[in-house]
């Protein structure tokens, strides 16, 4: 069957007879439309071997002169460019326009070259073939992938299979290990390959290099910024809050039983508490009558007045009142008190 390009022609017209009709009697010239024969002065047109008169040579379906001369000749017909896309082109399911030339028919549907993509990455399939998932165009490597997200495993960057076991990461893509090779002694390489500068290279050799190994994601750290704490070494962004896991920074943290912890849940977690006001005490601990107080929250329990280090207290039901407070109090009161203050040692502070 010929195809559309095939199919189109572009009509001749002149005006002189004797040149279209040279070894034709005047009695055997007609016009292939209509039988009519040709005057001498008569515009005639020569279309695909055959003569015409003007008001013939027309699109058999809209009756219309050709525009510009291009015409179809399908079927023995002829038509203008309109008519035929109408009655014979297929329209493209992408875009919806006429596909003239090569036509792709997949999916139930015809389509441009250029217009039959994954519908995944995007990919033109029209030369490399396509495989159908649920109703959809896919590239080979996107149907790959596809399988591999469902049961859990890595798709092979460069060969599109599933990697059933050990993989290795490389410039961002997975790979089955046995694809590379070691930069430096050229043996094939295993799942413990390790990445440096966009080359890949055994452990051997790569612990040969000296690049220091970041503490919590095991891969070497290639950044100028490094942080050394733990006796090990860290990505900045890996070195995190072993409570709320958030990365430090550059900001203070605290080690406790080899672990690093930001100040906030430090405290929280092995701080001391206040007895006022029942908050880790950052700062300065006051430690009396066998509690800790903020510096700022040790004062008289019965008139509230600040006290200090030095100031001169006493205790009252395991609670501190304040010299003047104290002067207030009946006699025998302040005498028992006196005697159980002598009987405790010296407070510390």
């Amino acid at each position: 069957m010929l195809s559309f390009q095939e199919m189109r022609r572009k009509m001749s017209l002149a005006d002189d007879f004797q040149e279209l009709i040279a070894g034709m009697s005047l009695s055997s010239a007609s016009c292939a439309q209509c039988g009519s024969g040709f005057n001498l002065d008569e515009k005639i047109i020569n279309a695909s071997g055959e003569v015409w008169c003007d008001k013939c040579f027309v699109c058999a379906q809209c009756f219309q002169p050709f525009p510009e001369g291009v015409y179809y000749d399908f079927e023995k017909r002829k038509y203008c460019e309109h008519c035929f896309q109408v009655l014979y082109a297929p329209c493209c399911s992408k875009c919806n326009e006429f596909v003239i030339g090569r036509v792709i028919k997949a999916l139930n549907c015809n389509w441009h070259p250029h217009c039959f993509r994954c519908q995944s990455c995007d990919t033109v399939l029209a030369d490399s073939g396509f495989i159908k998932s649920a109703g959809r165009a896919l590239c080979r490597e996107c149907n790959a992938k596809e399988k591999a997200r469902g049961t859990g495993k890595y798709v092979c960057h460069k060969c599109h299979a599933l990697v059933e076991e050990g993989h290795i990461k490389f410039k961002g893509e997975f790979y089955h290990p046995y694809h590379f090779n070691c930069k430096t002694c050229g043996l094939e390489l295993n799942v413990d390959a390790r990445e440096v500068k966009e080359e890949l290279y055994c452990l051997r050799c790569h612990d040969r290099m000296g690049i220091p190994i970041c503490g919590a994601c095991r891969r070497p750290i290639e950044d100028a910024r490094i942080v050394t704490a733990l006796g090990k070494e860290w990505h900045v962004e890996h070195f995190v809050c072993a409570y709320c896991e958030k990365p430090f920074l550059g900001s203070r943290h605290y080690e406790k039983k080899g672990l690093a912890y930001c100040e906030t849940h430090y405290h929280q977690l092995f701080g001391t508490v206040c007895y006022h006001c029942n908050q880790v005490i950052s700062g300065d601990v006051f430690a009396a009558l066998n509690k800790a107080w903020c510096v700022g929250c040790f004062s008289c329990a019965i008139c509230a007045k600040k006290m200090s280090q030095k100031t001169k207290f006493y205790e009252l039901d395991l609670k501190p009142t304040c010299k003047r407070c104290y002067d207030k109090f009946p006699n025998e009161l302040r005498r028992r008190l006196t005697k159980a203050l002598e009987l405790q040692p010296k407070r510390k502070t």
